[in-house]
């Protein structure tokens, strides 16, 4: 009889505590699919054209939603997002200048893309560009007094421009007539751009324009670093899209992302040159053309250690 009341109890001792664990391993289940949702994010999330505040500290970039473009500000947690500018228009590649004073960006509010600026408040907004075709990607010379950007506005693709700061004396720069996402070099007197799917650099002073990527070991979006000793690009030449940094004279490209789906785009190098902010397309850049659900999501890179940030939600 005694061994049959501990066997009764022994029973209700284990019950209990299967139960106790069942909940504990519940409520810790709950908490992680909570947390792995937080950091995450959840639902289809549209943020592009990444750049960087010039303390290296927080990520200005376009997000998408209900239809229409925004420029946003985030920080290197991905916590702390706030809107920047929010109308019914599209706003997008947005670019501060090397002090902080002011934005460039790009926008369709007058019926076709134009160059803008304004203060870094969002302040006084200025029109600098009035043309009927589409300029776009603005990118400031480090001294803040000159502008660069793709334009149609003389071929039915992309050339790149440059204008005075207050949208004077916009100059055609090339006549090739495929050339897309300027970026001043931090010396001012060299500009990287895309031409076709390689990368060049174009001397200012000079015209030289040297290639250095040679497709199909191509190289797309450059972006420097902040002492112009390397670039950072994407590039498809292993069969999917990752990014790539290298030498400012084009040697020793070195892989320093790929993604474990989809593509990885966009990259913008920080002021500090510690780390490079990009855009991963889950579905492929093949399905950015095919579907207005793409998702497109903002990552940072610690350049030394690789450690990837989501800062999308």
């Amino acid at each position: 009889m005694a061994d049959r009341e501990r066997d009764g109890v022994a029973d209700r001792e284990g019950l209990l505590n299967i139960l106790f664990v069942g909940l504990i391993v519940a409520i810790l289940g709950g908490f992680g699919w909570w947390y792995w949702s937080y950091e995450t994010g959840s639902g289809i999330v549209r943020d592009s054209a990444p750049s960087w505040e010039p303390d290296s500290r927080h990520v200005i970039f376009s997000s998408e939603a209900n239809g229409k473009s925004d420029i946003c500000i985030v920080d290197l947690t991905g916590r702390e997002r706030r809107a920047l500018m929010q109308t019914p228009s599209n706003e997008s590649h947005p670019t501060y200048t090397l002090d902080g004073s002011a934005i460039a960006f790009d926008t369709d509010r007058d019926g076709n893309y134009e160059i803008y600026k304004m203060r870094a408040n969002g302040e006084a907004q200025q029109r600098l560009t009035n043309h009927a075709a589409e300029d776009r990607a603005p990118s400031w010379s480090p001294d803040g007094r000159t502008i660069v950007f793709m334009s149609n506005r003389d071929t039915p693709d992309f050339d790149v421009y440059r204008m005075d700061a207050d949208g004077k004396n916009v100059q055609r720069l090339l006549t090739g007539g495929t050339a897309k996402y300027p970026q001043f070099a931090p010396d001012g007197a060299h500009i990287a751009m895309q031409i076709a799917r390689d990368i060049h650099v174009l001397s200012l002073k000079t015209g030289q324009l040297r290639r250095l990527t040679h497709e199909p070991a191509n190289g797309m979006y450059p972006t420097w670093s902040s002492d112009a000793s390397q670039l950072a690009f994407m590039s498809w030449r292993n069969g999917r899209t990752e990014l790539f940094t290298a030498k400012a004279s084009g040697h020793e490209p070195q892989m320093l992302v790929t993604m474990p789906t989809g593509d990885a785009v966009d990259p913008r190098w920080s002021p500090d040159g510690e780390r490079i902010a990009f855009v991963h397309l889950p579905d492929g850049v093949a399905a950015e053309v095919r579907s207005a659900d793409q998702q497109r999501i903002i990552y940072v890179v610690d350049v030394k250690t690789r450690r990837l940030t989501r800062l999308s939600r």
